[in-house]
């Protein structure tokens, strides 16, 4: 129990106590009177010995009754507080995580043999944390309100601020558990959006935009902390942050954390298939890993992946002051890390290689992995296309070094021309024999898309990589030759520029470009200056754009000038070891064949759903929220690496798969460092409630005045 003013309420005891007692001690003043009998002498000395002062006090329960009253009135003054097991205020913001680690049946930690999963012990303590919200009661109209917000890689709001526990319960009870992974950011900024914001009007504080403003609101976040961008999150002032920490933080899990597949250039029909795997128990494990190709299982191999590193060169945050960031809107100190023990996972892998011609459907799975704590990271998938070798059309005038490098690749067809026979092509529509077009320095004249108006320069339907170019009808601006320039930052995980070796590129003549504000097309590779390294899509193209001259350059010099054309052209052509994988929490997005009419989905749940492919033929949905393989159908064309199934009906399958190193690293945090605060996690998911007991003692008070009158009366009347 605590006192707000035990100062106040000491001063007034100092006064009235002793006040109350003095009346006691009072002598009465009687005024002498003729009496006609002696029996009345006897009552009045009585009266006059009960009020002599400094005597000895008699037995008096009226005393006994109004110094009670008076102590409860003056407890009242000094308002105490009583602290449970929760905090509560006025207002209070639930967050629930219910990313993929919070499947991890660790939940319980009283009962660990019980395999809870984390996410349901999260809504068994949120619901506790609603029970015991403060309810409208004599003394206040209102009671506590709360609203729910659920959160994975987005945030959605399932129940807005209301005092009525039933609507709270229902909407945690209603949570349902995601694959995808875990992202705070946004779900701090959605709460803050509840609690009001405030605009400075001051010009001198002009910069600082909008800040929270209002009575703050204790957010109670349950989660299992593993929050990679939770060092982004911004708290204000007047908030309150209690972290219910779920799950243990010495659980152990084998997940898969890499797959990616990849055919020889030179011999499309071997494929190799990559699996990483990730480790977080203390000692080196095995587990066996099983592949699969349309459902018929291929090979398994055992695989004994590394313990865990031990902590003495990781570091988690702890409560340790330092200046606030130059981001922060207010003179609070903001808190920092210093070392404190933390495993770093261990890493391994397996390749399966096999001779495949055609496409499939590859499902990697783990077995054999019963002590592992988490399985929406134990199943892997993978849609790879059939083996192809590509047929390749280079236009220029003579490039020496372009050509002897796509002469060295492994292709079915390659045809040099000059713009002037590819042109006759073009206008003949008899392109569609090569797989890609490489363009060196020159661009065709292309009809618009409606037919309508005259040809201009630009790139031509199809597959398409352009250097040294900057083609106006893909959004880009070309403002002449620039300077000297480096790459200062690009795409690695691109499959046209990991092997590209850009770190190395020297742009003695660089292009200064920049992309039209409604341009289909987006930079992955950047110099200082600029764009270097364009990727455009279209209705009908779908192009990788150089702008610089690579002979003004020490690219060709370098293998990976080799290995950024083979990338280009085998990302271009579709013809790569694996299909698009998607992660939940992303949309799934694909292009259709135009003429694509009737297209549905087929969810990993068996369920399908409509979809309705916009003017240039994509279709689009999500989040997705699970993994699994998502299969998209429709009626009419079909491109080569799709399937037609007996129903004529064309299909193409897209995998969707974790794949998070963070989010398979299980180990709940013990402490949560945010932009301006170190949150310590509370033991057992609770914090403090402050319950006002001042009204309480003067209802008591009250109760004991009546009482008192009451044996005032009665002792008249004896």
């Amino acid at each position: 129990m605590t006192f707000l003013t035990p100062l106040l309420a000491g001063i007034a005891a100092a006064i009235a106590i002793p006040s109350l007692i003095i009346l006691y001690f009072l002598k009465l003043r009687r005024r002498d009177l003729e009496v006609s009998t002696t029996l009345l002498w006897k009552k009045a000395i009585q009266d006059l010995q009960a009020n002599a002062p400094f005597q000895k006090l008699r037995r008096n329960i009226l005393l006994l009754l109004q110094l009670l009253a008076l102590c409860a009135a003056l407890f009242a003054i000094a308002q105490p507080e009583f602290r449970a097991d929760t905090t509560v205020g006025k207002r209070s913001i639930i967050l629930v995580d219910r990313s993929a680690s919070m499947q991890a049946t660790d939940g319980d930690k009283d009962k660990p043999e019980a395999k809870l999963a984390r996410l349901d012990d999260a809504k068994k303590e949120a619901l506790k944390f609603v029970d015991s919200l403060r309810e409208p009661g004599i003394f206040e109209e209102r009671g506590d309100e709360a609203m729910l917000i659920v959160f994975d890689t987005a945030a959605e709001v399932r129940q807005n601020f209301t005092s009525d526990k039933n609507m709270l319960k229902s909407a945690i009870n209603a949570i349902e558990p995601s694959d995808a992974p875990s992202s705070i950011e946004q779900a701090f900024k959605l709460a803050k959006a509840y609690t009001g914001t405030q605009k400075f009007e001051d010009q001198v504080q002009e910069n600082k935009g909008f800040v929270p403003a209002g009575p703050g609101a204790i957010i109670h976040l349950f989660s299992d902390g593993r929050l990679p961008d939770a060092e982004k999150v911004n708290t204000a002032l007047e908030d309150t942050v209690v972290y219910h920490a779920i799950g243990r933080a010495d659980s152990t899990n084998i997940g898969i954390v890499g797959l990616q597949a990849t055919r020889a250039f030179n011999d499309p029909n071997k494929l190799s298939i990559f699996v990483g795997l990730q480790n977080t128990a203390r000692e080196a494990r095995k587990v066996d890993v099983q592949m699969a190709i349309d459902e018929v299982i291929q090979r398994v191999s055992t695989v004994t992946v590394p313990q865990a590193i031990p902590p003495q060169d990781t570091v988690v945050p702890v409560a340790a002051p330092k200046p606030k960031p130059a981001d922060a809107s207010d003179g609070t100190p903001a808190k920092t890390a210093e070392p404190v023990p933390e495993w770093k996972p261990g890493v391994g892998g397996v390749v399966f290689t096999i001779d495949r011609v055609e496409g499939g459907v590859v499902t990697i799975k783990l077995i054999n992995n019963d002590d592992d704590a988490l399985a929406a990271d134990d199943l892997a998938y993978l849609v790879f296309p059939p083996a192809k070798r590509l047929a390749v059309a280079l236009v220029t005038e003579g490039s020496l070094f372009l050509r002897i490098a796509l002469e060295g690749l492994d292709l079915s067809k390659f045809k040099v021309m000059k713009p002037p026979e590819f042109q006759q092509l073009l206008d003949e529509g008899k392109t569609g024999e090569y797989d890609v077009i490489v363009l060196d320095g020159w661009l065709p004249k292309v009809k618009p898309e409606n037919g309508k108006g005259d040809a201009v320069p630009g790139l031509p339907p199809g597959r398409v990589l352009a250097m040294n170019v900057a083609p106006a009808s893909a959004g880009i601006i070309d403002e002449g030759e620039g300077e000297r320039s480096l790459i200062v930052d690009f795409k690695r995980e691109h499959p046209a520029l990991k092997n590209a070796a850009l770190d190395l590129l020297d742009i003695v003549k660089s292009r200064k470009v920049h992309l039209a504000p409604d341009a289909p097309s987006e930079a992955i590779a950047q110099t200082q200056d600029g764009p270097a390294i364009i990727e455009t899509t279209d209705v009908r193209t779908h192009a990788i754009v150089v702008p610089f001259n690579a002979v003004e350059t020490n690219w060709p010099l370098d293998p990976g000038y080799v290995l950024f054309l083979a990338g280009s052209l085998t990302y271009l052509s579709d013809s790569g070891g694996a299909g698009p994988i998607v992660r939940p929490g992303q949309t799934l997005s694909s292009r259709l064949p135009q003429g694509a009419t009737d297209a549905k989905l087929t969810l990993p749940s068996r369920d399908r759903l409509d979809l309705s492919p916009a003017a240039d033929g994509s279709v689009a949905y999500g989040p997705i929220r699970k993994t699994g393989i998502y299969t998209v159908t429709w009626t009419g064309p079909a491109t080569p690496t799709d399937e037609v199934s007996d129903d004529g009906r064309a299909r193409r399958h897209v995998a969707a798969n974790l794949l998070d190193p963070e989010e398979s690293d299980i180990g709940t945090r013990p402490v949560l460092a945010m932009a301006r605060e170190v949150v310590q996690a509370k033991e057992g998911g609770s914090a403090n409630l402050s319950r006002k007991l001042w009204p309480w003692l003067l209802l008591g008070a009250l109760a004991v005045v009546m009482l008192e009158w009451f044996v005032y009366n009665k002792r008249v009347h004896i």
